[in-house]
C-alpha cells in the first residue's frame, strides 16, 4: 500500500499514554506512522498537553495544539439549551481548529477523528475520513438521563437525542465508523443503520503492566482511573458509602485506595471514611497495582472498554467488576473476572476472594492469560490495515 498522508484529529494530545483516551490515540498514531504520514491537530486542556505535543513534535509528529478551557467552554456552551445544538459541540467547537483543519485539506489524503465531537470538523470537507468513536456518546448521556433526577434528566435527554441526531451525519459522511467493542457496534447499528462499521479493539500493554510478587497485605481493594469522569465518580462514591461498608464490617482491615488525576471534592471528601484513601495524580499505578489484592470496578455507568480492568487483569489482580464496567471485555465471568452488580453481591465476591487467597491468585493467572491471548496491541490494531486500505481507495 502506497503511503497515505493523514490528518488525525483528537480531543487531547494523544501523549503522554497516561489515561484511556491517551492510550489508544498514541497507539493508533503510533501504528500509523509505521507506513504513513501522520499530522495531528489536537485540544490542549492544560500545560501537561502542552508538554505532550512538544514530546510528539520531538518524535517526528506534525503537531498543532489548540488551547481548550473546558470549565468555561461549559459555561459557554448553556445558551445552546435553546436551540437544536448538542451542548457537546458547544464545548468542543472551536474555529480556530477549523481553520488548522481547512489549512491541511490540500495536503492530507485522508483524515482520522478520534472521539465524536472532533467529526465535526470534517464533515463536508470532501476528504475521505473515519470516525472512531471513543465511546457512543449518545447512548452514554441516555444512561446519565435514566440515572439523574429532573431537571438534570431532562437536559441530558436532550442531549442524547441531538448527539444521536449528530451522529448520524457524521456517520453518513465517513468511510468507517469505528467502535471499540462489539456491543457499541450493535447500540450504533441498531440506532443508525445502513452505515459502514467495524470492531477496532482496545489493548494493554502487556511487558508494562506485569504480574507483581505475592502480596504482604490481605485486604486491599484499588480503583485506578481519571478521578473527575462522572462514571468513576458515581462508582466510587456509591462503592464507598454501600459496599465498603459492608466489607470492613467482616474485615475491618480492609483497604481502599482510590487512585487517579484530578479527584474532585466529592473524592477527596471518601478520605475521610476509614480504610479509605485518595492519591490524587501519581506517576505510575502499577506502584499501587501491585500493592492491592483485588481491583473493583464498580462502575453504575459506563461504555466501551475500560482500559482499568485490561491493566488490572494483565497485572495479574483478580477483578471484580460490575456489568456495565465488564461488558467492553470479552471475557467470561467467573472465569476471567468476577461479576457482580447488587450492592450485597459486590461485597460477597470481594470478601470471597480475600477469604480465599488461592482462589484470588488463580483467578489473577487466568485474567492474565485471558487478556495475553485478546488484548496483545499489535493483534487488536490489525484491523487498521482494512481502514487504510479503504482510505486509500478513496483518496
Amino acid at each position: 500500500m502506497p503511503a497515505v498522508k493523514i490528518l488525525f484529529l483528537s480531543q487531547r494530545v494523544p501523549y503522554p499514554p497516561n489515561r484511556g483516551d491517551k492510550i489508544s490515540t498514541w497507539r493508533l498514531i503510533d501504528r500509523l506512522r509505521q507506513d504513513h504520514e501522520v499530522e495531528v491537530i489536537a485540544f490542549a486542556h492544560d500545560e501537561a498537553d502542552k508538554q505532550g505535543a512538544q514530546d510528539l513534535r520531538k518524535m517526528g509528529f506534525e503537531t498543532t495544539v489548540i488551547p481548550l478551557n473546558q470549565k468555561l467552554r461549559k459555561l459557554l456552551a448553556l445558551p445552546l439549551l435553546f436551540t437544536s445544538k448538542a451542548l457537546t459541540l458547544g464545548v468542543f467547537g472551536s474555529s480556530q481548529l477549523q481553520a488548522e483543519v481547512d489549512k491541511r485539506l490540500e495536503w492530507a489524503d485522508a483524515a482520522y477523528a478520534f472521539s465524536s465531537s472532533m467529526g465535526a470538523f470534517l464533515v463536508g470537507r470532501g476528504l475521505p475520513w473515519v470516525m472512531h468513536f471513543a465511546e457512543l456518546d449518545s447512548d452514554k448521556w441516555k444512561q446519565y438521563a435514566a440515572s439523574k433526577p429532573f431537571p438534570l434528566s431532562a437536559i441530558y435527554r436532550r442531549e442524547w437525542r441531538t448527539l444521536l441526531a449528530y451522529e448520524r451525519k457524521l456517520a453518513a459522511d465517513t468511510v468507517s465508523n469505528v467502535f471499540c467493542t462489539p456491543l457499541e457496534q450493535d447500540i450504533f447499528e441498531e440506532q443508525i443503520p445502513g452505515c459502514p462499521s467495524l470492531v477496532l479493539r482496545n489493548g494493554v500493554d502487556l511487558e508494562y503492566f506485569q504480574p507483581q510478587p505475592d502480596k504482604t497485605e490481605r485486604a486491599h481493594l484499588v480503583f485506578t482511573g481519571v478521578m473527575d469522569y462522572y462514571p468513576n465518580v458515581d462508582g466510587c462514591v456509591h462503592f464507598v458509602h454501600e459496599v465498603f461498608p459492608l466489607i470492613r464490617a467482616q474485615m475491618p482491615d480492609c483497604r481502599f485506595t482510590i487512585v487517579g488525576s484530578r479527584p474532585t471534592a466529592q473524592i477527596q471528601q471518601l478520605a475521610e471514611v476509614g480504610g479509605v484513601s485518595v492519591t490524587g495524580f501519581v506517576e505510575d499505578i502499577r506502584t499501587y497495582l501491585g500493592q492491592a489484592t483485588i481491583s473493583v470496578a464498580p462502575l453504575r455507568i459506563a461504555r466501551g472498554i475500560q482500559n482499568k480492568v485490561l491493566e488490572a487483569m494483565s497485572s495479574g489482580l483478580p477483578v471484580v467488576g460490575t456489568t456495565s464496567a465488564t461488558q467492553g471485555v470479552e471475557g467470561q465471568a467467573g472465569r476471567d473476572f468476577l461479576l457482580a452488580d447488587s450492592v450485597e453481591d459486590q461485597a460477597a465476591a470481594i470478601l470471597g476472594l480475600l477469604r480465599d487467597p488461592t482462589e484470588a491468585k488463580a483467578l489473577g493467572q487466568r485474567g492474565r492469560r485471558f487478556v495475553e491471548q485478546n488484548y496483545n496491541w499489535a493483534e487488536t490494531l490489525k484491523p487498521l490495515d482494512g481502514v487504510l486500505d479503504q482510505l486509500n481507495q478513496q483518496s
